[in-house]
């Protein structure tokens, strides 16, 4: 629940174990690199100006069919499994050592690894992993008990009702606070609730028949099954309908509103806070930030209302639904039945050792990742990003102070914060430690359940402290970056620093336009309509004059209107609102490193290279990050869910807003993405 802006669409994760550093030199220099761009990518036959993402991608798009596993495959994709073909060699090296350290982290991996593979004895385990659990709650009598056996699932990674999270105090950023979020849904939006149309009834009649399944998984008649599967679909309603939408928790301010205990008690007086706290080892949880206070009254009345026959089979449904990807066969397909066919599309799963590594490398995530950066990301990629960071800031400096909307008074401060923004690239020098995590070789619902307790108890054990601003908020594999503003930094893990967005033997132009966009998006993120409400130290702080502020809301406004206005899907829109930072982040970034990419070339004119010019390859190299398959279901679900809008818009919005990029590929009025100037949204 911590606050990180994502560049990416999906937050690909690769993961990986390494060797020695010994091998590091020999590994990068044998690894082929991609081709920068590549014509045979390109659909020639599209005009530019009538779909630029067409013209650039139109070709690799229709030779690459989206694979039966995904929903969705595009350059994320194909670095994630690019990266996944290359470590599940070196996973099962070091799952296979017999003789290894107990306690090490080789015998963690290892044991993490191998438990969830064998499939013969989590068949034979069945159910039984999770009976202790559902005995608990068997035995529940009363609303006391709900609320004692509802803080002892949090603690073990299951989240009923709502998060309980360690996070900045987002007005005094250097202390951790306890954060209240609401929760308690199991399907991915409030809209799926609350929306009457004939798609949004038909997901509801599946969602309960799905939620009946699992129970008559787990043992219980057809009657009973459908009897609880009503029930739960009607709490988590009653819970939908009090919740802030998606658009309204985009607000920092809607976000932030830190009282005491007794206060809490009293706008949530139905349920004890005081125990609750105690129950999950915090007997003075101190100021409490509570996400959204609408939502803890509506779940107090809620809970008042709600018989504990009902609270007893939601408990039971969510233990259910988040032990299923790790239990048998049978519970693991009917829930990618749901949520992976009819939530997204997707034809079929992905293969048992990806879905276990993934879940071996987002519990010892930072162990994996300390051995993948010595394994596979070399010291001058690192030096090169910090070099490209450095130009960026210096370009976004230039432009700031040419802004002919903003004040000199504002400008001083936008500049201040451009010039703090913290960088870290490849991994954190201090590394997590995993001492504490107990990893058996028989049991993988045991260790799911630990490496849960872990990360649990690692963020209540902030409650209260500095925050420690080297604490990284993705591994190094992902395949990701973030803008995380209560720090005021922007994080490239080494995952991303490979092509098509990093290559270190392309021309600048490729780089500049992919990485370097990249970089500037991030930063961008510390200047858009959220981020800009933080100042230079992490605080939620109005620096702005208010006619700067006015001005800027005027720009952002016909940039959300030509999103707005794209349709996707034949007749589905996006969302100018709900992906508004993303794409002012777009639109900076763009700008930022195409400013960046000139001041490079120091007045020469590069080369053409396959007939293409500089300026011409750099918003190309742009194009083809954002290249993908899409499912109709899986779109369907990002239009509603996704703060980012889809690869398509991210290619044809933001550049039709840019005089280089015009000029480069003769955009003309008539053509189809053809923006008139009174329309263009020029901010950053």
């Amino acid at each position: 629940m911590k606050k990180h802006v994502s560049i990416a669409l999906i937050a690909f994760v690769a993961f990986a174990l390494g060797a020695c550093n010994q091998s590091k030199k020999k590994e990068t220099k044998n690894k082929k690199m991609t081709e920068a761009i590549n014509p045979a990518n390109m659909d020639k036959s599209v005009k530019p100006g009538n779909n630029f993402y067409e013209y650039v991608n139109g070709g690799w798009i229709k030779s690459h069919p989206i694979p039966p596993e995904y929903s969705q495959y595009g350059a994320f994709t194909v670095l994630y499994e690019n990266n996944q073909k290359e470590l599940k060699a070196l996973v099962n090296e070091i799952a296979k050592k017999k003789e290894v350290k107990q306690g090490s982290v080789e015998q963690k991996i290892r044991d993490f690894y191998n438990s969830g593979m064998d499939t013969a004895r989590i068949e034979k385990q069945g159910i039984t992993p999770i009976l202790p659990e559902m005995k608990k709650v068997d035995a529940i009598t009363n609303l006391k008990m709900v609320q004692q056996e509802l803080a002892h699932m949090h603690t073990i990674g299951v989240h009923p009702l709502f998060y309980f999270y360690a996070g900045a105090d987002e007005k005094n950023s250097s202390m951790e606070i306890a954060n209240l979020y609401q929760g308690g849904l199991g399907l991915p939006d409030v809209s799926y609730y609350t929306k009457d149309d004939p798609a949004s009834k038909k997901l509801r009649e599946e969602y309960v028949q799905h939620i009946a399944k699992m129970f008559e998984l787990k043992g219980d008649n057809n009657k009973v099954a459908n009897k609880k599967a009503q029930e739960v679909l009607k709490l988590e309603t009653a819970l939908a309908k009090t919740s802030f939408t998606r658009l309204e928790r985009r607000s920092p301010e809607n976000n932030y509103n830190k009282m005491s205990l007794a206060q809490l008690q009293k706008i949530s007086h139905n349920f004890n806070w005081k125990a609750y706290f105690a129950n999950i080892g915090l007997k003075n949880p101190g100021e409490i930030n509570v996400g959204q206070p609408r939502f803890f009254t509506g779940m107090s009345k809620i809970i008042g209302e709600t018989p504990v026959s009902v609270w007893k089979a939601y408990l039971e449904w969510n233990l259910l639904d988040d032990a299923a990807p790790y239990l048998s066969k049978k519970f693991v397909q009917e829930n990618f039945n749901f949520y992976g066919k009819t939530m997204s599309g997707q034809q079929k799963m992905r293969p048992r050792w990806k879905r276990v590594m993934g879940a071996t490398s987002g519990s010892l995530g930072e162990a994996l990742g300390e051995l993948y950066v010595a394994k596979y990301f070399p010291p001058e990629s690192k030096k090169r990003m910090v070099q490209l960071v450095g130009n960026l800031k210096l370009a976004f400096a230039e432009r700031i102070n040419k802004l002919d909307w903003m004040s000199d008074t504002t400008k001083k401060k936008a500049i201040a914060k451009l010039k703090a923004i913290t960088v870290k690239v490849g991994y954190p020098d201090k590394w997590k430690d995993y001492s504490k995590l107990e990893v058996v070789p028989d049991n993988y619902f045991q260790n799911i359940t630990n490496a849960s307790k872990f990360a649990f108890n690692y963020n209540l054990n902030k409650v209260g402290k500095p925050v420690d601003k080297t604490e990284w908020g993705m591994t190094p594999q992902t395949v990701n970056a973030y803008y995380n503003p209560s720090n005021n930094e922007i994080v490239f893990p080494a995952g991303i620093l490979q092509p098509p967005f990093f290559n270190k033997d392309a021309d600048d132009a490729v780089n500049y336009g992919a990485i370097g966009v990249v970089i500037g998006h991030e930063m961008t993120h510390g200047f858009d309509d959220q981020g800009r409400k933080y100042d230079k130290e992490g605080n939620m702080n109005n620096w702005w004059t208010s006619a700067d502020a006015k001005r800027f809301k005027a720009k952002t406004a016909k940039l959300a209107a030509l999103y707005d206005h794209y349709t996707v899907l034949d007749s589905l829109h996006v969302n100018g609102q709900l992906t508004m930072g993303e794409n002012i982040a777009d639109l900076g970034g763009l700008n930022i490193s195409y400013q960046a990419y000139l001041k490079s070339l120091n007045g020469k004119t590069p080369k053409k290279i396959d007939g293409f010019t500089g300026t011409q390859r750099f918003f190309m190299a742009f194009a083809q990050v954002w290249r993908q398959n899409i499912r109709p279901k899986e779109m369907a679900k990002r239009l509603k869910t996704d703060v980012h809008s889809p690869g398509e818009a991210r290619v044809n919005i933001p550049p039709f807003n840019m005089t280089p990029f015009i000029k480069a590929f003769n955009i003309k009025p008539g053509d189809k993405l053809y923006i008139p100037k009174d329309k263009r949204a020029y901010i950053w």
